[in-house]
């Protein structure tokens, strides 16, 4: 008797791996800059994280100390203090920092740009406000079961608006507040302004020496924007006192190029098996300079938890991987980290 045919399961879909092509793209910007070339590119769903420090410092040992260092960035943010880390760490290997911006280069990303001497800025470039928004364990959570981010910018025009649309003086606007906000939240992103002004005047004395010029710009990008993710453009950032300024055409169509080639590593590899299973590669976060790239790789199983309405994760094999050029063949690797 035949036994019943087993439908096969789909490949499981891999992201492609540029290494080549951006590797030609970085020979000729470094050519065309006249020194050495660092990528930092971060996929929409990527951020500044910590295990970043690590993957910078193994492209700086390869690389050695330079007079100048050109940095292209391409992020949405991340963590603050991690930025510190990245500009410090960078510093030990340039006298001049210059950071190359053809795209968006928002909140902590927007920090990083702050410890370089000089900004370049092409036509579609844009940096951001930095006011700190905190993801806490007490945060309210979101229609698929998540907790958001709360920033203390929100909070205070909520509280303004309340006094000044309530017709009673005495009605605190907390105790109302308290009941969507706990108040330890309220506290930890009020704390974490303090820190992100602190943070700022850091990163600019790598180049500012006058304190008072430092402490104007941090205070005007931790709170004179009404939005966090207001675009601060060419004129607006030589106007709060940023060394900016225009990207050459050339310099900016390579970058556009290569941020083309990194897109196209970070597009989305799911393998759906069902509707409630499914596999999902997909590269996060680039660094890359001559001869070695490093990126995160998210690799992991899907499962969709209908009662809880989010999707859940297993088989965790995601991980920082390294491809090189050694001795005229390229290596893979992965680079572990804890």
């Amino acid at each position: 008797m035949n036994q019943p045919h087993e439908a096969k399961a789909p490949a499981v879909k891999q992201p492609p791996v540029l290494f080549e092509k951006t590797q030609a793209v970085l020979a000729q910007l470094a050519q065309e800059l006249g020194g050495p070339v660092l990528s930092y590119w971060n996929n929409p769903r990527g951020a500044v994280c910590a295990n970043d420090v690590i993957a910078l410092y193994e492209l700086l040992e390869r690389l050695g100390n330079h007079e100048t260092i050109f940095l292209f960035i391409k992020s949405d943010g991340g963590s603050g203090q991690v930025s510190l880390r990245l500009v410090n760490l960078l510093r030990q290997h340039c006298t001049q920092l210059v950071a190359l911006v053809p795209l968006e280069c928002a909140s902590a990303a927007t920090m990083i740009t702050l410890g370089a001497n000089r900004i370049l800025m092409g036509p579609t470039a844009y940096l951001t406000a930095v006011d700190t928004s905190l993801n806490h364990a007490l945060s309210p959570i979101d229609r698929d079961n998540d907790r958001v981010n709360v920033s203390l910018d929100e909070l205070t025009r909520v509280i303004r608006l309340w006094r000044g649309q309530s017709g009673n003086s005495d009605d605190n606007p907390y105790k109302h507040l308290f009941g969507y906000v706990h108040p330890l939240v309220i506290g930890a992103v009020d704390r974490a302004e303090s820190l992100s002004i602190m943070l700022c005047r850091e990163l600019l004395s790598h180049h500012i020496a006058d304190e008072t010029v430092a402490e104007r710009i941090a205070n005007t990008l931790n709170s004179k924007y009404p939005s966090h993710s207001y675009p601060i453009l060419l004129p607006e950032a030589r106007k709060i006192g940023l060394n900016a300024e225009a990207m050459p055409s050339r310099v900016n169509s390579l970058l556009l190029e290569l941020n083309r080639l990194y897109s196209e590593m970070g597009q989305k590899a799911t393998t759906d098996f069902d509707e409630i299973r499914a596999h999902g590669n997909e590269i996060l976060n680039i660094w890359e300079s001559d001869g070695l790239q490093i990126y995160f790789q998210q690799d992991k199983d899907w499962f969709y938890r209908s009662e809880e309405r989010r999707w859940i994760t297993m088989n965790d094999n995601s991980s920082w991987r390294r491809i090189e050029r050694a001795n005229g063949k390229l290596k893979r690797s992965i680079m572990h980290v804890a």
